[in-house]
């Protein structure tokens, strides 16, 4: 029977729930729009200010009086430099993290680069922390008609590099994981947090203006210590044990294990190597790091294994100790559907649909938004930078702030709006259909999982 006019049919509230949020996103975009200019000049601000991870003073310190300047409480110090605040809604049903990173890396031929540290935003975090705060401006006079709270948070670490810094730093009991969110979320920062999001600047001039859901590989790092024995390498070089040589056969063993890895693994091994302290002398210290990448936790343990064996093969090549340390660096990330889906509806209103792409596949890189995802659903888009060079390199930066910016801080603020307006459905939706999680110290035991620490002389298993 058809509804009369003094009963709504069902179709009406949906309808006018729709309206009133778009009443919303265009209000959020407009005040990101007002303050458009603020917005590009943090990111600029920050890409020529650039601080490695855990060392992120001033960046810290800038997010901080940013935040305070908005009339909120920014709590900092957070895995010593991170900066967290909230903005709460007229209820409390669901809280939405919405994150900027911090750090930078060292690239010390960047044309931005800190002379002094050879640190540089060849990364795009300044973009982040810009797209951050420009989200916060946009929410600010909207979250009075919003069912839930949102959490502002500008972490350090998500790069894996000064890995023996943050190991010695890990060794002293300063920290526990040497990248920023895990510590984060041992350290409960992430506690009361449903979902997170943040949007990572990319490599591209123009188009697509966003690409919403990707995969990406977790990783394990490794500090490796061949202990051989020194001599004169022109005298008496038999009377030595070369560690360096050692470190490099384990490099050719390592590579010969190319075809144990599955292709749909997607294992990555790099490594860096140092050694010796006179050419005239056999080498009796040589050192590496490793980072072995896989696109599952099955992968990496895997991989690990057979990284461990072929540095172990150099070292009884040569006879000398070995030292092998590893933590895990991050773990993969892969994408919650269901949060991608009122993500890219949003950037298909911003940009048209021709200039969004929704699944872009699998990203061989790593990033420790994968960590939040094993605990929540996660939102990991790709903006346009303005810049084609290759990402990490000297020549990337952010050239256009408005894209990298300014632009995904509208999408993240809209997608806001859609989880935490009318009674944050959107987000009980999202937490619904993205599957089981791990609780936070299931979370902890996978981590310290991949821990280890050996000492061992390979030339005792032949005696």
């Amino acid at each position: 029977m058809p509804p009369t006019e003094s009963e709504p049919s069902d179709a009406e509230p949906a309808e006018n729930e729709h309206t009133a949020r778009a009443e919303l996103k265009a209000a959020v975009c407009a005040e990101i729009d007002r303050r458009a200019g603020e917005i590009t000049a943090v990111s600029r601000e920050v890409l020529h200010n650039p601080e490695t991870g855990f060392r992120e003073e001033r960046t810290a310190r800038l997010v901080r009086d940013r935040f305070a300047a908005m009339g909120l409480e920014p709590r900092s110090g957070l895995a010593g430099t991170g900066v967290a605040a909230r903005m709460d809604g007229r209820a409390h049903r669901r809280t939405v993290a919405v994150l900027g990173e911090l750090d930078s890396l060292l690239v010390a031929d960047h044309p931005c680069a800190d002379p002094a540290t050879g640190a540089a935003h060849a990364c795009g975090h300044n973009a982040q922390i810009a797209s951050l705060l420009g989200t916060a401006y946009g929410l600010a006079p909207v979250m009075d008609r919003l069912d839930g709270d949102a959490a502002l948070m500008a972490v350090p670490a998500e790069e894996c590099i000064e890995v023996d810094w943050r190991l010695d730093r890990r060794a002293a009991g300063d920290l526990e994981f040497i990248v920023g969110k895990p510590e984060l979320v041992r350290l409960g920062a992430f506690d009361g947090v449903d979902m997170a999001m943040m949007v990572h600047a990319g490599p591209a001039v123009a188009s697509p203006a966003m690409s919403v859901s990707m995969t990406a590989n977790g990783s394990l790092v490794k500090r490796v210590t061949f202990h051989g024995t020194a001599a004169h390498a022109g005298a008496t070089p038999w009377n030595g044990a070369n560690a360096l040589k050692a470190a490099t056969l384990s490099i050719a063993a390592v590579d010969a294990q190319r075809d144990t890895f599955r292709d749909a693994d997607a294992v990555r091994v790099s490594q860096i190597l140092t050694g010796g302290e006179a050419v005239s002398a056999v080498p009796a210290s040589a050192r590496m790091e490793v980072m072995v990448r896989a696109a599952t936790v099955e992968a990496m343990q895997d991989a690990s294994d057979k990284v461990d064996r072929a540095l172990r093969a150099g070292a009884l090549a040569l006879g000398v100790r070995l030292e092998i340390e590893t933590v895990g660096a991050y773990l993969p990330l892969r994408p919650d559907g269901p949060f991608a889906d009122l993500a890219y509806a949003n950037c298909v209103e911003l940009f048209g649909a021709g200039e969004v792409v929704r699944d872009a596949g699998a990203m061989g890189g790593s990033t420790d938004m994968g960590d939040l995802g094993f605990l929540m659903p996660v939102l990991h888009p790709w903006s346009a930078s303005g810049c084609d060079a290759p990402f990490h390199g000297p020549a990337f930066h952010t050239a256009d702030h408005e894209a990298a910016a300014v632009a995904p801080a509208k999408a993240m603020a809209m997608t806001v709006v859609d989880l935490l307006a009318d009674g944050a459905a959107g987000a009980e939706r999202v937490i619904a259909g993205s599957g089981p999680k791990l609780g936070t110290e299931e979370y902890l035991d996978l981590r310290r999982s991949f821990d280890a620490h050996t000492v061992e002389d390979p030339l005792e298993r032949m005696r």
